[in-house]
């Protein structure tokens, strides 16, 4: 059993913050409160006082509670954790300083990719896959206006849809070395390439990341891409090539976490960087599990003050 499989939300929240204030102090002890003031045109609003690492804890506690919209979150956190945040802000300050710490996630996030690389051998399979991210119904795409500069149109394997894409590359952990959010009409192929730099050894993909020059490249920056074939295609392969192909669907484990339990894809936001920092903040979110599962085996990486981490 992990550390955060526990039943008992109080307990998760204490894991949560006691790990991103010792994180904030020891690597980020510069960055200043991120809570912002209301402008003076703005009408008053009550006072507060939360730290980074409390906002920081509480945008990453959200996914782990199961609600699905943020304003959710608050009234519950509002009502069942007053006593912990007596100087809670409005929802509107809230969800603003939510939003800007999206940076803050950022850092996480190089950290933890950074140890798991470093942790995951050259001769170790990684896979490689993509998942749409809708941010409306393809009927609504016309008149969706909030992320319409950056999101595309594009069709899956459920059919059209309008949004984004989120590419991964992870290892056998589940653990995710590389990811990157592209329009929906950004091809696998290249939302690969922009996240392979420091990755190598054998990646393994499905169909849609065929083509001879991809391959190619790949070999020439030391990598060896294995991807599936489509079912027109004739083609052998070897026992070993068909067990690793197999294996691909623990990248397919990882989306459904992502989603189904924590609410990855949504519809809510009502700016394009409210989507972004949903998006961050719920990988985060996933990849802090990841790492406190994995801490339990290698204790000593816990430490932030550890070169591997910074």
């Amino acid at each position: 059993m992990t550390i955060l499989q526990h039943t008992n939300l109080n307990t998760i929240l204490t894991v949560i913050y006691t790990f991103v204030d010792d994180f904030i102090k020891n690597v980020v002890h510069s960055v200043r409160f991120a809570l912002t003031r209301p402008k003076q045109y703005a009408p008053p609003t009550r006072k507060h006082n939360l730290s980074i690492a409390e906002l920081t804890s509480l945008a990453i506690f959200k996914f782990f509670t199961e609600h699905k919209s943020w304003k959710g979150f608050y009234e519950f956190i509002k009502t069942y954790h007053h006593q912990d945040f007596p100087h809670l802000p409005t929802y509107q300050n809230f969800l603003s300083s939510v939003n800007q710490l999206s940076a803050m996630a950022m850092m996480f996030l190089k950290g933890f990719m950074h140890v798991f690389k470093q942790h995951t051998a050259i001769t170790e399979a990684k896979f490689a896959d993509s998942t749409k991210l809708e941010v409306c119904h393809i009927k609504r795409e016309f008149s969706h206006k909030v992320t319409k500069d950056f999101a595309q149109k594009s069709k899956g394997s459920m059919g059209w849809f309008y949004g984004f894409k989120l590419h991964i590359i992870a290892n056998e952990l589940m653990q995710i070395l590389g990811f990157t959010i592209t329009p929906a009409n950004v091809d696998d192929r290249k939302g690969l390439q922009l996240i392979w730099k420091d990755i190598f050894g054998m990646i393994i993909a499905d169909a849609g990341y065929l083509g001879k020059d991809i391959a190619q490249k790949a070999s020439e920056l030391g990598k060896i891409l294995l991807a599936g074939v489509r079912t027109n295609m004739k083609k052998l392969m070897t026992a070993t090539q068909y067990h690793l192909l197999k294996m691909r669907q623990k990248v397919e484990m990882i989306f459904s976490v992502l989603k189904m339990r924590m609410g990855l894809e949504t519809s809510l936001p009502r700016s394009p960087l409210g989507h972004f920092a949903h998006y961050i903040w719920c990988i985060t979110a996933y990849q802090l599990k990841k790492f406190l599962e994995f801490a339990q085996t290698k204790p000593l990486i816990l430490s932030t003050k550890t070169p591997s981490f910074a």
